[in-house]
């Protein structure tokens, strides 16, 4: 772990040769059967979290696909030997986890290592018992706005089957186009914090909200919360999801937002933030 959490900062070092910040979390999560289906190599169930992000240059999507790789670096000869990533890989999968990456160019780098929760006499005692709970239900319209087609279809597919009416768009500029012709109908936009094209999220819900200031707005990111609003993505304050999520907190994150239920606030994970110096 020491040696996966090493190998990520310094490359988050790298990554912001003029100074930045990198932020290190800790938090427990579930992987849920829906997040499953989607990624076959992961067993529904606790999970624990280590989460590192930078405000450095990030990547694109052919570099976040082939980054794992023994030998691959796109670091200049002598800089770097393209192991580290894939001895981090090794790591997580030989412990039974899941490693996800959230880059976007410019918009700096979050990796998210999923480890098995340990189940123990504490755990054992804090087991789920009882009937399902029920969540909330609503009949507003939702714009869902999300670029990653799988991620889109479960938000889609959640908030259908809680009787929401559910709109859709791949990135901002179709975003607008969608709100566009349903103007007086759109109650809530969940948009994804970084969107590919010239219209971000944050963007997008300006724009929206200028139009019709009653719509209300849930970011997701797979950045965390905490490095979104430290990294100055998003103002602290804002409502805002973090993928992957479950049908639960999905849930009940729209319907705290439209103001059908009370959520009350998540306990936060344990973060370090520092900033880099150039010098550093």
């Amino acid at each position: 772990m020491e040696s996966a959490v090493l190998n990520l900062a310094l490359n988050a070092r790298d990554a912001m040769p003029g100074g930045g910040r990198l932020t290190i979390e800790l938090g427990n999560k579930v992987l849920d059967e829906a997040y499953a289906r989607h990624h076959a190599e992961v067993t529904p169930g606790d999970y624990a979290m280590v989460a590192v992000s930078d405000t450095g240059h990030g990547m694109t999507s052919d570099v976040v696909a082939r980054v794992f790789e023994p030998f691959f670096t796109t670091k200049p000869d002598g800089k770097g030997t393209g192991l580290g990533l894939a001895m981090v890989f090794g790591f997580v999968k030989q412990s039974g986890g899941h490693v996800k990456i959230y880059s976007e160019p410019g918009e700096g780098t979050s990796v998210k290592l999923y480890l098995p929760r340990a189940i123990g006499a504490a755990a054992v005692a804090c087991q789920r018992t009882g009937s399902p709970v029920e969540l909330p239900r609503g009949s507003a319209t939702v714009l869902v706005v999300e670029d990653e087609a799988a991620v889109r279809e479960i938000a889609c597919a959640i908030l259908a089957d809680l009787g929401y009416r559910v709109l859709e768009a791949a990135d901002g500029e179709e975003a607008l186009r969608v709100f566009g012709a349903n103007t007086a109908a759109i109650d809530l936009l969940l948009t994804d914090v970084v969107l590919p094209g010239k219209v971000r999220g944050r963007e997008l819900a300006e724009r929206v909200q200028a139009l019709r200031p009653q719509v209300r707005v849930v970011f997701m990111s797979g950045y965390t919360e905490n490095s979104i609003v430290h990294h100055g993505r998003l103002d602290d304050g804002v409502q805002l999801i973090g993928k992957p999520f479950k049908r639960e907190q999905l849930a009940r994150k729209v319907a705290q937002v439209l103001g059908t239920t009370t959520v009350p606030a998540a306990e936060a994970g344990n973060v370090v933030a520092l900033r880099l110096k150039r010098d550093v």
